[in-house]
């Protein structure tokens, strides 16, 4: 039988490769210390979960979710977005449930693209980001990120004649994989290259809440209040540990939040009710379960770069995300790949490669923060034999 040409770029990604990596070693025997995801151990908020359970004994809720029932999870949305960043929401036209941010940065360039438009996407940068432009049969203009620019794109490197063929760039910070952060000034940039070029611009936003520092990272749409041609995808994942439930959301202009919804319509519903109850519970409550997450993160950064040290191995300290991007040591600088399915093999420590999130990540490895201190140690002690 034949399968469609848009599935030959979708046939291998960093997480599939290091899942084969992985089983490979349980299969000789290592013990696995699994860094190479960003999925959350920690638990979901006990008062997320009563309103889930309270949910369940309701027959109401035990059908299909259409949009109109999704009201109290919008005006949530709305009201903790005003709240949080100053920017009034309509959470009729500009708010929209979705299975995950991932699910919105897959879906939107069907919405957006004809087949050979370019989108400008961050190299590194998150492997959906790639896969639904590919879906949508679009080409890829990867915008190099470099730390001598703090890991943003320099916007006047692109040429002209690829910003005439493009039509949506998508930026993410804080950034998965480099932990980089951006000011608002450079959304502000960001935004006004995109209404020069008529561009749609996407902004990624799962880690705004992971900032261990008293700096509070900017929304897009705080840079373009008008929301001329903006629209950002968060996600419960993070912030609430609710990575298991699959619930976030698309904000932003009410014409690109339409577009979606009527690619959504086609692909599915919703998510069950009684898990939006309990992302309502979630945002309409007092936060110190989110300070409860971003605390124990910064503990389990501070452990692991001080552990890196003591065998020689200095990284940057992140101000933000659940992961630390680690220059790979001389002996590796060309090859990530090599050096994860190595590492793993032979002592049970799962990374992410660099290169598995775009050319320009070559050279590096990313540690997933998803254990407990003691662990991540012990990830270190081993990591020093091997190297």
């Amino acid at each position: 039988m034949q399968f469609s040409q848009r599935l030959q770029p979708l046939k291998s990604n960093v997480f599939a490769d290091m899942d084969r990596a992985k089983g490979r070693a349980l299969i000789l025997g290592q013990e696995l210390i699994d860094l190479s995801l960003g999925s959350s151990d920690l638990p979901t908020p006990p008062h997320v979960i009563k309103a889930i359970q309270s949910a369940l004994i309701d027959p109401s809720t035990h059908g299909y979710l259409l949009f109109n029932g999704t009201r109290l999870f919008r005006e949530a949305v709305a009201n903790w977005y005003t709240n949080k960043y100053g920017v009034n929401i309509d959470p009729e036209t500009e708010v929209l449930p979705l299975i995950g941010s991932q699910e919105g940065t897959a879906h939107l360039p069907l919405a957006i693209l004809e087949p050979g438009d370019i989108a400008l996407l961050m190299d590194p940068g998150y492997p959906s980001h790639a896969g639904g432009v590919y879906l949508a049969g679009g080409e890829i203009y990867p915008m190099p990120l470099r730390a001598e620019h703090g890991f943003l794109p320099v916007l006047a490197d692109i040429p002209a004649a690829t910003l005439a063929k493009s039509r949506m760039m998508v930026l993410s910070y804080p950034h998965n994989p480099t932990t980089a952060i951006a000011p608002l000034a450079f959304f502000e940039e960001a935004v006004a290259f995109c209404q020069q070029h008529d561009l749609v611009l996407v902004h990624d936003f799962p880690y705004g809440d992971l900032v261990f520092s008293d700096i509070r990272v900017p929304s897009i749409l705080q840079a373009d209040r008008e929301k001329s041609v903006s629209i950002e995808f968060f996600t419960m994942s993070k912030s609430y540990n609710m990575g298991g439930f699959r619930i976030g959301y698309a904000i932003g202009n009410r014409d690109l939040i339409q577009a979606l919804r009527q690619v959504k319509a086609v692909v599915d519903f919703n998510q069950y009710l009684g898990i939006l109850h309990g992302a309502v519970a979630a945002l309409s409550s007092e936060q110190s379960c989110v300070s409860h997450t971003v605390d124990t993160f910064k503990q389990r950064r501070d452990t692991f770069v001080t552990a890196l040290a003591n065998i020689g191995w200095k990284v940057p300290t992140p101000a933000a995300t659940m992961y630390i991007w680690a220059k790979l040591p001389p002996q590796w600088a060309h090859d990530s790949i090599a050096f994860c399915t190595e590492l793993v093999a032979q002592t049970g420590v799962a990374a992410a490669p660099g290169v598995g999130f775009g050319k320009s990540g070559e050279g590096y490895v990313r540690f997933a923060l998803v254990h407990e201190p003691a662990k991540l140690q012990l990830a270190v002690d081993r990591m020093a034999k091997f190297l």
